[in-house]
């Protein structure tokens, strides 16, 4: 399977990616990466990977709809059949989520449906958690709809929140839970192994 990886920030998540991917555990390849920051440390993993690395920005389109156009042409080139958002902070255009219907994942830092939709990422997510007084947190990998975070959970797994954790500490958990399972449920696509009806993920 053939998948494109979006990211905005360092590319942890994409190292993961790319790490099952090497020791064979995940049977994909990463045909196209993709940031929104033309200086994503994304960008320059997929370099020394020689994986296309394309920045792509809605400001360099006079309106959305040629932004849309212009990545849904990068796609079909690129001949992506999946999509992952790897910490990809920009809502991707509608045009493309109804192309690629139940084909584009997220991870997203918490245990959805708490603590998600606009405006939660990043260390957003883990000082709403810890002010919560949760005791639980984790990470989430949905499909992507039209709503932030409002798609169908795939996989889930939790981490504990201790009294003492911080921000950053509470982060360093969840992502270390993200490596884990974003791979994994890229891995359920890629050997056809999902089921989507009515909203409700199931895999075999």
């Amino acid at each position: 399977m053939n998948i494109s990886v979006f990211a905005s920030g360092h590319g942890s998540n994409f190292q993961a990616i790319l790490n099952a991917i090497h020791q064979r555990v995940l049977p994909a390849r990463v045909s196209l990466v993709l940031s929104n920051k033309s200086d994503a440390g994304a960008l320059e993993i997929a370099r020394a990977h020689h994986i296309p690395a394309i920045h792509l920005s809605q400001k360099q389109f006079p309106d959305e709809l040629s932004y849309a156009d212009a990545l849904a042409r990068l796609l079909k080139e690129h001949d992506v059949q999946l999509i992952a958002l790897a910490g990809y902070l920009k809502k991707i255009p509608v045009a493309v989520v109804r192309e690629y219907r139940n084909r584009i994942l997220n991870i997203h830092p918490a245990l959805l449906p708490s603590f998600g939709g606009h405006g939660m990422y990043g260390h957003f997510v883990h000082e709403a958690v810890i002010a919560s007084g949760v005791k639980i947190s984790g990470a989430t990998v949905h499909l992507v709809d039209e709503e932030y975070d409002r798609g169908p959970i795939v996989l889930q797994k939790t981490v504990a929140v201790d009294e003492r954790d911080t921000p950053e500490s509470l982060a360093a958990k969840v992502l270390a839970v993200e490596h884990e399972i974003f791979p994994l449920a890229i891995k359920a696509f890629a050997e056809n192994r999902v089921s989507i009806k009515e909203k409700t993920v199931w895999i075999q």
